[in-house]
């Protein structure tokens, strides 16, 4: 079936309805946002998506970058007239190049990194960080612990995930997991459907999970002392199943 609207760019269009229902109970924002008050700032986010957690940082005045692959995302931060303290940058986490500028806080939330799939990638995105954190700086980044139950389902059948409101009326996201235990990666095939007919259409997306040690593993690998892990944004302590959220220095 041929839809009116391309995929990445109904992702970024409904990203916003459909994360104020599923993301609506989080404590991510208010997590990043103290960590941001605490750097004093300047702010990069990798992977900022349409500016969920980095807009009250910049609504702070505190200066901030927010990076993303995605062109469609950007653009609907864009339509948002961020303030002056918010510069947008259309780049990769691998492969970003911000010349000497330096950070006090990198950020990568709401599972960005869990975006890159293999080693080799995760590492490069590292080693940009590393180069773009100024003396002192700190990262911080949340991914998903998989609950141990899941992993013996290599497939779940289609469900009704979330239904939002959009102007132009009721959108419903239909997903459908698939989990490939030997790469660790999660495969989410979305399917949108609504009363607009330009609303509707179908893609994925792939995510990579991380065990605790793994990526405390990979953090050192790279060069990172972990300051704090948490297994919650209220700063709980780290428990298996749930999120995992890492606040790290260079050395």
């Amino acid at each position: 079936m041929t839809y009116a609207v391309p995929y990445a760019r109904l992702i970024a269009r409904h990203y916003d309805a459909l994360n104020a229902v599923l993301r609506g109970g989080s404590q991510d924002a208010a997590f990043y946002l103290a960590l941001a008050r605490e750097s004093g700032g300047p702010v990069l986010e990798l992977g900022c998506g349409t500016g969920r957690i980095l807009l009250p940082i910049a609504q702070e005045g505190i200066p901030c970058v927010g990076l993303d692959a995605s062109r469609d995302m950007l653009d609907v931060l864009r339509s948002k007239r961020p303030p002056p303290s918010l510069e947008l940058v259309h780049a990769a986490m691998e492969s970003f190049d911000l010349g000497a500028r330096r950070f006090a806080l990198i950020t990568i939330p709401f599972r960005a990194f869990s975006h890159l799939l293999e080693v080799p990638t995760q590492l490069a995105a590292l080693a940009c960080i590393r180069r773009h954190l100024a003396p002192g700086g700190r990262l911080a980044l949340d991914v998903f612990d998989p609950k141990l139950a899941s992993l013996a389902r290599a497939e779940e059948p289609e469900a009704l995930a979330v239904t939002a409101a959009t102007p132009r009326g009721r959108l419903e996201r239909h997903d459908r997991v698939s989990r490939d235990a030997a790469r660790q990666v999660l495969t989410l095939r979305m399917r949108f459907v609504a009363e607009a007919p330009e609303d509707c259409g179908e893609g994925e997306l792939q995510l990579r999970w991380f065990h605790r040690y793994e990526l405390e593993h990979l953090l050192a690998r790279a060069g990172f002392t972990i300051e704090a892990l948490y297994g919650g944004f209220d700063r709980r302590p780290w428990a298996p199943g749930g999120e995992t959220v890492v606040v790290a220095r260079p050395g």
